[in-house]
Order: structure tokens, then sequence, then C-alpha cells
């Protein structure tokens, strides 16, 4: 089953975030994450990146763990990647998030880069805008709701063209 394997929060941008453990948390719409950095009225409310994408890291060496690459929900169980834009995934009993933006373009290199000479977060990180708010813990559900067609309405056109821009060129 798909789940949430932990959720992870920051205070400010540009850090790793810290894992809450089992305590719930509130996820606001067109928001995201209460108390998180990240939130705000913009595409990318909240962030996925799947465990198997951080043991990859884990197996070149880098000791890493949930909420090191700056991701709110850590998952296990679901194929991110295979996720077109505009899926709508259900967290929880109540939380539905549609995915805005697959990767990323970091314009500055982070932390975990430095250390291991790559990031995997601008590849197989994912991001969401919160259509429908509630609260959330560590092992909720996932849930596709319903697949994207590869478009979003949330995502700023610039933005996409930025990401396939970096990936034409080979640098995310």
């Amino acid at each position: 089953m798909a789940h949430i394997a932990s959720i992870n929060l920051s205070e400010r941008k540009g850090v790793r975030k810290m894992p809450v453990g089992d305590a719930p948390q509130v996820v606001l719409v067109d928001d995201g994450l209460e108390n998180d950095a990240h939130a705000g009225k913009w595409h990318r409310q909240v962030s996925f990146l799947a465990e198997a994408s951080i043991a990859k890291a884990r197996d070149m060496g880098l000791e890493v763990g949930p909420g090191d690459f700056a991701e709110n929900f850590t998952t296990e169980g679901i194929d991110l990647l295979d996720l077109p834009l505009g899926t709508q995934l259900r967290l929880g009993k109540d939380v539905l998030v549609e995915i805005s933006q697959i990767g990323k373009v970091c314009h500055t290199r982070c932390a975990i880069y430095h250390l291991a000479g790559d990031c995997i977060f601008p590849r197989e990180g994912i991001f969401g805008v919160v259509l429908r708010g509630g609260v959330v813990s560590a092992g909720d559900a996932i849930e596709v709701v319903k697949r994207g067609d590869g478009t979003c309405t949330h995502t700023p056109p610039e933005a996409l063209a930025e990401v396939e821009a970096a990936r034409k060129a080979g640098t995310l």
C-alpha cells in the first residue's frame, strides 16, 4: 500500500527538513503544510520524494534519511515519477494534492550536492498544490484519485519551460 513514510518540516528555505514523527500535521488548502517554510500561494506548496530515491543516495555512500532533501513527504509504495502533471493524490482521509511540477532546477548547489557531487531531488522530487486541506500523519495512505493528462493549470508556463530546458541541456 502506498503511504506517507515521513512528514518533514523546516522553518526556513535552503535547509534540510526535520521529520515530525507520528505527530499529525495540518495541511492548508492553497498553501501547504502549516509551519513549513515552503508553504505559500505558489505552485510548489508541498513536495514529495520516494524512500527509494533516498536509498539511491545511501548507495552512493551518503548518510541521509527522510527530510534531508527538503521534501515534505517521504513516500513508500508509489512510483512518483510515473505520475504526470495534473495527477491528484489523496493523502490520508481528506487532503487532496495536484501534481504541479516534476523535478526542479537548482540555482544554487545544496549541501547534499557538495557531499555527493550530485543531488537526486532535482530529478526525482515532485511538487504539488493543495486542493483540499486536512490533517495527515506518517503512515497515512496515498491514493491516486485522478491520473493527470500532463498539464496543471496551477503551474506557471515559465516554470515548466525552465525544467524542460534543463532536461534538454542535460543539467537536470
